[in-house]
C-alpha cells in the first residue's frame, strides 16, 4: 500500500494566505492613476451630479410654478382626506423610474475603492492614489445618497403638473397674476444676486471664459445661479434652462477638477464634461449634450477628450431619466422633405433664423445698456440708478404685460413648441409669439434677470419656422411639407445660428424629433444660419490686430537695443566678462575692417571658458559667429524669420553710416511687445461694457 501524503497543516495554508495577501498588498501598492487614466473616471461622476443637477433645477422649477398655478386647488385637496390627489401621489411613486440598479452597482463599486484606499499603504505618490480614490468613491455614494430622494420628489411634482397643464392654466389666469408673479420674481432674484455680481449673466459664455482662459467657477456660484433661475422661470420670466444647468454642472466640475489636482487642460476638459451632461440631462439627448461640449464649449474634437465628455454625457442622461423624466420635448413626428425644390425652402429659413438670431444678439446688448444706464435718454439714465432688484421687478413687470400678449413669453414656453410641430397654431399666433418672445427675453435677461439664451432662441426658431412652413406651404402645397416640419428645423436653425454650432443644432433636433428623414433639412438650415450669424456679427465687432498683423507692421528699429559693437581684436578673457554682464548675454562684433560682422553669445562659451591657456589667444573675431544683418526698416516678422532660420535669439541691426554704435535685436524684446500688446488690450477692454450673451461672443 502506498504511502498517502501527508495532509497540508493548518499553519501551512495560514503561511500561505499570507504570503498571497502580502503579494495583493504589494501589488495594490504599486498601483498609479495619472491624471489621463482617472479624467474618464472624473467625467462619469461629474455627469452623475450634473443630472443631479438638472433633476433639482427641473423640479425647483415645478415647486415654485406650482406656487403660482395650483394654491387654490393644493388647498382643496389637502382639505380632503383620501382625495384623489393622494392617490395620485401613491401612482406616481408606484410608477417612478427609480433605477435600483444603479444602488446594486454603485454601491459595492465605491465601497470596494474605499476598501482599496484604505489597503494601499501611504507614502509618495500611493497618498495621491489614495486621496482620489476615496474622493471619487464618496462622490458616487452622495450621488445615490441625493437620487432616491430626487426621484420621489420628481414624482410629486409630477402630480401637480398634470393636474394643470401650463397651456390650459395660462389662459386662465386672472391679469393680476401676469403682472404681480413676474414681478416678485425679478425683485426675489435681484435681491439674491445684488451681491454675487459674478454669478449673472447667462450661463454659456461664463463657462466659455472659464475654459478659454483657465479660470475657475465656484461651486457656490453654480448652486445660487440654479435657484436664482428657476426664480426666474417659475414665476413666469422669460428665460431658458440650459445656461444655469451647464452653468451649473462646470462649476461642479471645477471644484472636483481642482481638488483631484488635474492640470489646467484636464481642469478644462472636465469643465466641458459637466456643461455637456447638464445639456444631456435636460434634454435626454445624450449625443448632442457630447456634441455640444466639443463644439461649443472646448471648440475642438481630439480623440483625448471623447470618453471622458462621452461617459459624463451618458452618466448625466441616465441620471436625468430618473429626476427629469424620459418624456420627449417634441412629439415623434415623421416629417420628410417632399420634394428636392424644398431645399430652396430650407435654404430661406436658415437666412431667416441667421438674422433672428443676430436680432436677439444686438437687441440684448440694448435692452442690458438701457437698463444698465448706458443708453441715451433720462429714462436709460434713471433705470441706471436703480438697485438691481428694482430693474429685474420692473424688467419681470414688463415681461408679464408681454406674457398676456402671448403666453409663450411665460416660462421656457417649451409647450408650445409641440403645438406648433403639429401646425395647431394659427400664423397671427406664431408670428405674435415669435416677436413677443424675443422682446420678453431680452427685457428679462437685461434687466438683471437669470436664465439662458439657448432655449428661447430655439423657441422663437419653431415659432418663425411655423410661420415660415404656413405661407411656403399655402403657396406650395404639393412640393412642400406641413408647417410643422419647418418649425422643428427652424428650432435647430436658431439654436445652431445663436451658438454658432451647426452640429449641435443638428445633432439636437436630430434626437428630439427621432426623425431620421428630417435630418438633411437640418443640416442645410442649420449650416445656413449659423455661418450667416457669425458673419453679421464678427461684421460689426471690432477687429484685434493679430500678432502676424503687429510684427509685419512694425519695424525693428521700434525694438531695437543701441550699444556699442565689439571690436574684432578684444581678447578672450575681457570679452567673456563683457558678455556675462549683458541683459541677454549677446554682443555684436565687427570684423578686420570695422564693419559689423556678426555676434557672440554667452553659449559659444561653454567649452572653452575653462582653458585659460587660451584666453590670451583667441579674440573676438575667432569665436563670433557670422549672421545676417537687419536694416532698421525690416519688420518683425522677417527678423523672427532670420532669427528661426540661423537658430540664433539675436541679430545685429546696422547703425548709421560712420557712427559709433548699432542695434541688437533680440527674440526675448519681441516677445515682451507681443505680451505687452495683449495686456494693454485686455486692459481697456473693462471701460467697455461688456455684454455676456452667448458663445457667439467669443472669439478663440
Amino acid at each position: 500500500m502506498k504511502d498517502e501524503p501527508p495532509p497540508v497543516s493548518r499553519f501551512a495554508l495560514r503561511a500561505q494566505l499570507k504570503r498571497f495577501t502580502h503579494a495583493s498588498l504589494q501589488a495594490f501598492n504599486r498601483i498609479r492613476l495619472p491624471g489621463p487614466s482617472v479624467l474618464p473616471v472624473a467625467g462619469a461622476v461629474v455627469g452623475l451630479y450634473s443630472g443631479l443637477a438638472a433633476g433639482i433645477f427641473s423640479n425647483l422649477i415645478g415647486v415654485i410654478r406650482g406656487a403660482a398655478f395650483n394654491v387654490a386647488w393644493l388647498m382643496d385637496a389637502m382639505r380632503q382626506p383620501g382625495s384623489r390627489m393622494l392617490v395620485s401621489v401613491w401612482d406616481m411613486l408606484l410608477t417612478a423610474r427609480w433605477h435600483l440598479e444603479y444602488a446594486i452597482i454603485g454601491a459595492p463599486l465605491a465601497l470596494g475603492a474605499l476598501l482599496l484606499a484604505r489597503i494601499i499603504e501611504p507614502g509618495g505618490p500611493r497618498d495621491e492614489v489614495k486621496r482620489r480614490l476615496r474622493l471619487l468613491a464618496l462622490l458616487v455614494l452622495g450621488a445615490l445618497a441625493l437620487y432616491y430622494p430626487l426621484v420621489a420628489l420628481t414624482a410629486l411634482n409630477r402630480v401637480f403638473n398634470h393636474g394643470h397643464e401650463t397651456t390650459e392654466v395660462l389662459t386662465h389666469l386672472p391679469w393680476w397674476i401676469y403682472l404681480l408673479m413676474p414681478t416678485l420674481g425679478g425683485l426675489a432674484v435681484g435681491r439674491l444676486l445684488r451681491d454675487y455680481p459674478d454669478t449673472r449673466g447667462h450661463g454659456l459664455p461664463e463657462v466659455v471664459k472659464a475654459v478659454k482662459g483657465n479660470q475657475a467657477l465656484p461651486g457656490g456660484f453654480g448652486l445660487l445661479k440654479l435657484v436664482a433661475s428657476a426664480i426666474t422661470i417659475g414665476t413666469g420670466g422669460s428665460a431658458g434652462r440650459e445656461g444655469p444647468i451647464v452653468y451649473g454642472g462646470a462649476a461642479f466640475a471645477s471644484t472636483v477638477g481642482r481638488t483631484l489636482g488635474f492640470s489646467r487642460r484636464e481642469l478644462a476638459i472636465l469643465l466641458a464634461c459637466g456643461a455637456g451632461s447638464g445639456i444631456a440631462a435636460s434634454f435626454n439627448a445624450p449625443i448632442a449634450g457630447a456634441v455640444f461640449a466639443m463644439e461649443i464649449i472646448l471648440r475642438e474634437f481630439e480623440l483625448r477628450v471623447f470618453s471622458p465628455i462621452i461617459l459624463a454625457s451618458v452618466a448625466g442622461t441616465l441620471v436625468g431619466r430618473g429626476t427629469v423624466g424620459t418624456e420627449s420635448m417634441i412629439n415623434r413626428l415623421g416629417y420628410q422633405m417632399v420634394s428636392g425644390w424644398e431645399v430652396i425652402c430650407y435654404v430661406g429659413l436658415g437666412l431667416l433664423c441667421g438674422l433672428l438670431a443676430y436680432a436677439f444678439v444686438r437687441l440684448l446688448h440694448h435692452s442690458e445698456d438701457f437698463f444698465g444706464g448706458r443708453f441715451e435718454g433720462r429714462l436709460s439714465a434713471w433705470l441706471g440708478q436703480r438697485t438691481l432688484p428694482k430693474r429685474a421687478a420692473l424688467g419681470g413687470m414688463c415681461s408679464g404685460v408681454l406674457a398676456m400678449l402671448s403666453p409663450t413669453v411665460w416660462g421656457s414656453g417649451h409647450d408650445y413648441i409641440n403645438l406648433a410641430a403639429i401646425g395647431q397654431l394659427s400664423l397671427v399666433f406664431l408670428v405674435t409669439a415669435c416677436l413677443v418672445k424675443l422682446v420678453a427675453t431680452a427685457i428679462t435677461l437685461g434687466s438683471g434677470g437669470s436664465g439662458g439664451t439657448f432655449f428661447p432662441s430655439a423657441l422663437m426658431g419653431a415659432m418663425l419656422g411655423g410661420a415660415f412652413g404656413t405661407v411656403v406651404h399655402y403657396f406650395f402645397p404639393t412640393s412642400t411639407g406641413p408647417s410643422g416640419a419647418y418649425a422643428i428645423v427652424g428650432m435647430g436653425g436658431a439654436m445652431a445660428a445663436l451658438t454658432r454650432g451647426p452640429l449641435t443644432g443638428m445633432m439636437m433636433l436630430y434626437e428630439l424629433s427621432g426623425n431620421h428623414a428630417i435630418i438633411l433639412p437640418l443640416m442645410v438650415t442649420c449650416t445656413i444660419s449659423s455661418a450667416l450669424c457669425h458673419y453679421l456679427i464678427e461684421r460689426r465687432a471690432p477687429k484685434p490686430q493679430t500678432d502676424a498683423e503687429l510684427l509685419s507692421t512694425t519695424p525693428v528699429r521700434a525694438l531695437m537695443r543701441e550699444l556699442a559693437p565689439v571690436p574684432a581684436d578684444m581678447h578672450l578673457r575681457p570679452l567673456m566678462d563683457q558678455v556675462f554682464t549683458t541683459e541677454n548675454g549677446t554682443l555684436p562684433v565687427l570684423d578686420g575692417e570695422g564693419k559689423l560682422y556678426g555676434i557672440v553669445q554667452a553659449d559659444q562659451f561653454q567649452d572653452i571658458w575653462r582653458d585659460e591657456t587660451l584666453y590670451p589667444v583667441l579674440v573676438a573675431s575667432d569665436v563670433a559667429r557670422k549672421v545676417p544683418l537687419l536694416s532698421p526698416d525690416t519688420d518683425l516678422a522677417q527678423a523672427l524669420f532670420l532669427m528661426d532660420q540661423e537658430d540664433v535669439d539675436a541679430l545685429p541691426v546696422q547703425g548709421p553710416p560712420g557712427g559709433q554704435t548699432c542695434g541688437l535685436l533680440t527674440r526675448t524684446r519681441v516677445r515682451r511687445f507681443l505680451n505687452s500688446h495683449h495686456t494693454g488690450q485686455k486692459s481697456a477692454r473693462p471701460a467697455e461694457p461688456e455684454h455676456l450673451v452667448a458663445p457667439t461672443e467669443i472669439r478663440n
